[in-house]
């Protein structure tokens, strides 16, 4: 399918490695520039590399974007955005009696109002050329939380909520915001929650997951390009339609009718 965005320009936050480098690459196929960013230059600049071998202009923002200052240098490289993907680091696992303000502040900076500042940039231009496209990758846990990702819960939530209104208020210009809802996929994301769980239990790595594996109904890790493909199609021309929805990539692991 052409998706009909080649040309287009897009920001793909953390996207060094893990699912936001999946839908930066998503992208790159489908022709789109883009600048990405990331904390550290080394493993983002391989990243770039990687990425304009699909024929794409490929700007690397080495910064900390959950930063007033790391989100400026984003923008300012970027100029002109057609197509934002935003995506932050989850919080570390823990219980509800390990955390304080400071957490839920840390928390809610890069899981929340992050993605809203960058969506606050971009979208008076988007509804100005009348086209425009974010995606927002969030966590499985907006529709069902899990007990040890409160911090993460809590965040993704409210970003959730902020998306649910906002979404409806810019779809008449053309514009569509969606969140991309991911459960385990094969990245350092997994590992580290696998660690725990192997610390925790006194278990080997590989029994850890399949352990979670065990939980999933696909039978198995998600891959980063396959979550990509689905933030691309959500960047689409053919997604116009698509607005504020919340769209589940977790092998059905998430128990919900609805």
């Amino acid at each position: 399918m052409d998706l009909g965005i080649k040309g287009k320009r897009a920001i793909v936050s953390a996207a060094s490695k893990g699912l936001g480098f999946g839908c930066a690459e998503a992208l790159a196929k489908a022709g789109v520039d883009l600048v990405i960013c990331a904390r550290t230059q080394e493993t983002l600049d391989a990243a770039a590399e990687k990425l304009r071998v699909h024929g794409v202009d490929v700007t690397a923002v080495a910064c900390d974007i959950t930063t007033e200052a790391g989100q400026k240098q984003v923008l300012d490289a970027a100029g002109h955005v057609d197509i934002l993907v935003t995506n932050a680091g989850g919080p570390p696992p823990g219980v509800w009696s390990d955390w304080n303000r400071d957490d839920f502040i840390k928390a809610l900076d890069a899981n929340m109002l992050t993605p809203i500042a960058l969506m606050k940039a971009c979208l008076p231009s988007m509804m100005e050329q009348g086209w425009g496209r974010v995606v927002n990758i969030t966590s499985q846990s907006v529709k069902a939380p899990i007990a040890a990702l409160g911090l993460s819960n809590a965040a993704r939530t409210g970003l959730t909520g902020y998306v649910a209104g906002t979404a409806r208020q810019v779809a008449g210009s053309g514009v569509t915001i969606n969140n991309l809802l991911p459960g385990i996929h094969a990245t350092d994301r997994a590992v580290s929650l696998d660690t725990g769980v192997s610390n925790a239990q006194g278990i080997s790595m590989d029994q850890a997951r399949k352990n979670r594996e065990g939980t999933i109904p696909a039978g198995r890790y998600g891959e980063a390009s396959e979550f990509g493909a689905a933030c691309a199609f959500l960047c689409s021309t053919q997604a116009g339609f698509i607005v504020g929805q919340n769209l589940l990539l977790d092998g059905g692991a998430t128990l919900a009718t609805i």
